[in-house]
């Protein structure tokens, strides 16, 4: 998120208004906001007046959401680190057997 001085904005959740202060831009906070909204407009039927233990399972299966995802990505980074690994040993070996082939002066 880009940082900027801090500065109150108006956000839209779950059909109210907040007044937040924040120094990332309006635009991050609006991004966010919006997924914020998608996400209790999902786990919340329809008419169901907002509560505060709604927004706590909005939090919950956001910060699921986040630890979903970090271990997509934790997995995708120990697969490259062990391919990249395997490639390597494999240039090194080709390497080797190629310095192996080369006549001797």
């Amino acid at each position: 998120m880009r940082r900027m001085a801090a500065r109150p904005v108006e956000l839209r959740v779950g059909g109210q208004s907040y007044r937040v202060v924040s120094s990332a831009s309006a635009e991050d906070l609006e991004r966010l906001a919006t997924v914020v909204d998608e996400k209790l407009t999902s786990l919340v039927p329809p008419g169901k007046p907002l509560s505060p233990q709604s927004l706590l399972l909005v939090a919950i299966a956001l910060a699921h959401d986040v630890e979903v995802e970090r271990a997509k990505a934790e997995r995708v980074r120990s697969q490259s680190r062990s391919a990249l690994r395997s490639m390597l040993g494999e240039v090194e070996e080709t390497l080797a057997l190629a310095d192996q082939a080369l006549p001797r002066t």
